[in-house]
This record gives C-alpha cells, sequence and structure tokens, in this order.
C-alpha cells in the first residue's frame, strides 16, 4: 500500500472516531508552529535574502504536497485553474514578500499581531469582491484594531511614528483579506488542496525570479546548520505540518472555537520572540496587541459558524 493510501485509510478511520480534546491540540499546535515561523524567518534571514528564502520555502513545500497528495493535484492542473492560481498566487505572493521584507526591520511578535490584522480586514474585502457588506461586529471590530495599531506605533514622548517594516506589515494584512477572499471563492470550484498547491507553486515562481533579480546568488552560508534547520521548519513545519494540522482539526472542531484557539498565533509569536529574541516590549505596544487581539476574536466568533483560516 502506497503512502498516500495509507494516508487517506488513516484519516477515514480518524474522521469516524477522532477525541474532540485531540483536535483542539492540535489546532493550538498549529498556531504554535505559525507563532515559530516569524522567529525562524527573522533567524533564516541573517544568512538568506527574503526572496529567496521564502522561494525555497514555497517550492519545497509544493515538492512535499505533490508527493503526498498527486491525486488531488494532478487532476485539477488544468487550463481552468489557470485564471484562479495566478489570482490566489499573486495576493499570496504579495502578502508573503511584504511580510517577509517588512519582518527584516521590526521584531517578531510586532510583525504577528500587525500581520493578525488581517482578520479585521477580510469583512471588507469580501463586502468588495461578494458585495456582501459587513456586520456592524466588524464594523467595531475595524475600529478597536485601528486603535490598536495607534497603540502600537506609539514611540515614548507620546508622538506616532510607524516605520516602513510597520507599513510593509500592515500592507501584508490588507492584501492577505484579499488573498482569502479570493480562496473561499475558488476553493468551491477546486479541490482546495489543488487550490492550495497552484498558489504555492506561483508564488514560489515569483519569488525565485525575484530573487535571481534583485538578490546575492545562494553561498555556502546557507548550509550552515541552524540556517538549514530554520528552512526546513518553515516548509515542513509551518507550512506542510501546520496546514494538515489546521486540516484535521476543523473537521472535528466548531469552526468558532477553532478560529480561537488558531488566533493564539499572535501570542505565540510574541511569547518565542520575548523569550529567544529579546524583543522588549512597551506598555503601550501590549496596549496595542490586546486591543489587536480583541478585534480579531470579534471578527472570527460568527454566529453562522464559519471562521476564517489560514493556508
Amino acid at each position: 500500500m502506497g503512502l498516500v493510501e495509507r494516508f487517506s485509510k488513516l484519516r477515514s478511520r480518524w474522521s469516524r472516531s477522532f477525541p474532540p480534546n485531540l483536535a483542539r491540540l492540535m489546532l493550538l499546535g498549529c498556531a504554535a508552529l505559525w507563532g515559530g515561523s516569524y522567529l525562524l524567518a527573522k533567524f533564516a534571514m541573517e544568512a538568506i535574502p527574503p526572496q529567496w528564502l521564502m522561494g525555497l520555502r514555497m517550492i519545497g513545500a509544493c515538492l512535499c504536497m505533490l508527493a503526498l497528495f498527486h491525486k488531488h493535484i494532478v487532476p485539477y492542473l488544468t487550463p481552468k485553474i489557470i485564471v484562479p492560481a495566478l489570482v490566489v498566487g499573486l495576493t499570496y505572493w504579495g502578502t508573503m514578500v511584504t511580510q517577509t521584507i517588512g519582518l527584516q526591520t521590526i521584531e517578531p511578535g510586532r510583525s504577528a499581531f500587525l500581520t493578525a490584522a488581517y482578520c479585521v480586514l477580510t469583512p471588507f474585502a469580501t463586502w468588495i469582491i461578494s458585495k456582501t457588506r459587513p456586520k456592524a461586529i466588524n464594523l467595531v471590530a475595524g475600529v478597536i484594531c485601528l486603535i490598536g495599531v495607534g497603540f502600537v506605533s506609539l514611540k515614548p514622548g507620546g508622538s506616532l511614528s510607524l516605520s516602513a517594516g510597520d507599513w510593509l506589515t500592515i500592507a501584508t494584512a490588507v492584501i492577505f483579506s484579499f488573498n482569502l477572499t479570493c480562496l473561499g471563492v475558488y476553493t468551491k470550484r477546486f479541490d482546495p488542496i489543488a487550490v492550495t498547491f497552484v498558489q504555492f507553486g506561483v508564488a514560489g515562481v515569483l519569488f525565485i525570479i525575484g530573487a535571481s533579480f534583485t538578490e546575492p546568488m545562494p553561498n555556502a552560508s546557507w548550509l550552515a546548520p541552524s540556517v538549514v534547520a530554520s528552512v526546513l521548519y518553515l516548509f515542513l513545519g509551518a507550512t506542510m505540518s501546520a496546514q494538515i494540522m489546521q486540516n484535521i482539526g476543523l473537521a472535528h472542531v466548531p469552526a468558532s472555537q477553532a478560529s480561537i484557539i488558531m488566533c493564539t498565533e499572535s501570542l505565540f509569536a510574541v511569547t518565542f520572540s520575548a523569550l529567544f529574541w529579546g524583543e522588549t516590549i512597551m506598555w503601550t505596544s501590549l496596549v496595542g496587541f490586546a486591543l489587536i487581539f480583541v478585534a480579531v476574536l470579534m471578527s472570527v466568533i460568527r454566529p453562522t459558524g464559519q471562521s476564517l483560516h489560514r493556508n
């Protein structure tokens, strides 16, 4: 029996009897893996330029997905998926390039909380694309999130200031909100695994092309054991494993609960950054982080049972 067949048989058995608490732990593990990715990406970028790093991450994830899920992917690789692939691939590339370049100049925890604003912005992106009006709670969450970003931008002395890295990370949240909206449309027409694969593929190619023209070529420093371990974590842990854990968890935990658990990503990120990177967190930033987190929670708790989730 092949690896894919064994995986499918295991998934079928889990679908019949899978402990809900274990599923919740998997979602929490998924959030922790995502939270750790900010710190590991920051570390890896000390040796590998950002576009090369993301190119390796995307292409590595594609190869793993093709090996594990080729029966879900290959049948959908037809001309019909070209436009969806370009749309989700370009928006995902925009998300990752702004976040990764921004992460070069700001701390991992700060990046995580500013990025988390995508949960607040997605209902408004949906309004633009699908003409579905956001609810009153989304408007309130948007105001709270804006106030939170204001506190994050406060400097000693009371002046408001956002660095170029902060603005790039805010752009990440904006672009990602449109990426999620487009994914919501296209995963209704194609297998979600196939859509994720072409998204990673298009983004990976764009990163490699961009890196080839704008960044130094690979060198021996990339092969340092700590750098290799960071890159492996990013595509095997934060991309592949987290995606599988998310999918299993969402199948066995109500969406409203799952969304709240996965929102702890930013809490993990700032904790890891403070412990292992030495990130200093001012009281104004703590207030801002708390307000952004509250706004995110307001945005993901939906009476309809729908949720926002990341690929």
